[in-house]
């Protein structure tokens, strides 16, 4: 069925053609923010860059275009909203005032926290609705679980009587991303502030995989959190090591055997440590691992039980040499 196209009948019993004139639209409510769909098949000439006013579960809502999605198959049946309408000048000079007022909200919810003593709490932001009938206040904890802050927003509610006061707890890393800075890199602007939308779940293993010093300062970010930067690359180091051995593997190299010590997995080399003494860094294709090798030479001589004497003798020489190529 057609998201907003109930006029036409026809076209619900058609499930191809509803799909392809489906007009599925990313919106960002923050500059830096998480892409929220909605349907603007009511809509043909609206554009990317355009704002447009939607209906959400924080209220009426002012969103920027910023994709248009191609494939929205597996959307339709999701029951979007739709865009209730183009915003006009004055939608755009009410959001502007109603952040001024966001900032005075902040502040007053701040006092207001530490008189009724709040210390573990940290108002981070606060939110209008378009039509200032909702105000979401976002604060962190230091416990990072919900506090009981019933008191302040009751108070809250009397300072805005006009909005219907709602408290919405936030973990370190949105705090981080909504303050900004400088990075525990050294970068002017945070990953988080700069462009990264959704936090994805980081773990110390994305960090043993890619052999990052695990001493806390260099792990962690201005968030006291895993840095997000960990799963940039995890996924190539992951598939690189797939095709390198194990370290502590025995390995035959071209100056002879040895034991797998390091690895360097973007590159495809790894150091071995001779039995004869010394480390050497070879790349994958100039090593073979020593049971593969041993394994194929007993397999060669359980085939050839059957084969003549002057063939089992030179499988026989071949046992004895050692492993390794001549230098």
């Amino acid at each position: 069925m057609l998201l907003g196209r109930k006029e036409e009948p026809a076209l619900e019993t058609t499930a191809p053609n509803t799909t392809l004139q489906a007009r599925i639209v990313g919106l960002r409510f923050q500059p830096i923010g998480k892409i929220y769909h909605f349907d603007a098949s009511n809509f043909s000439d609206v554009q990317t860059g355009d704002y447009v006013v939607v209906e959400t579960s924080r209220g009426t809502q002012l969103g920027k275009i910023v994709q248009f999605v191609e494939n929205t198959e597996h959307m339709v049946s999701g029951g979007i909203k739709s865009i209730v309408r183009i915003a006009t000048p004055q939608d755009l000079l009410m959001r502007q005032e109603w952040e001024k007022r966001e900032k005075e909200a902040v502040e007053a919810c701040r006092a207001k926290a530490t008189e009724l003593g709040f210390s573990g709490i940290k108002i981070v932001s606060s939110e209008f609705s378009l039509d200032g009938n909702r105000l979401l206040f976002v604060y962190s904890s230091e416990e990072g679980e919900k506090t009981d802050l019933k008191y302040l927003k009751r108070n809250m509610q009397r300072l805005y009587q006009q909005s219907h006061v709602e408290m919405h707890l936030v973990g370190p890393r949105d705090v981080a991303k909504a303050m900004g800075g400088m990075g525990a890199c050294g970068l002017v602007c945070r990953c988080c502030t700069a462009f990264i939308t959704e936090f994805s779940p980081i773990s110390i293993k994305m960090a043993k995989e890619q052999g990052i010093s695990l001493t806390p300062t260099e792990i962690t970010g201005m968030c006291g959190r895993l840095r997000c930067c960990l799963v940039y690359e995890y996924e190539q180091y992951v598939e690189a090591r797939k095709l390198l051995p194990k370290k502590g593997k025995l390995v035959v190299t071209s100056k002879g055997n040895g034991k797998v010590v390091d690895l360097f997995p973007l590159k495809g080399d790894v150091v071995v440590e001779l039995d004869q003494g010394g480390q050497h860094v070879f790349a994958i294709q100039d090593i073979q691992p020593l049971d593969e090798l041993e394994a194929l030479k007993k397999k060669a001589e359980t085939s050839c039980e059957g084969c003549p004497e002057e063939i089992q003798v030179g499988m026989s020489k071949m046992k004895k040499r050692p492993h390794g190529r001549r230098r």
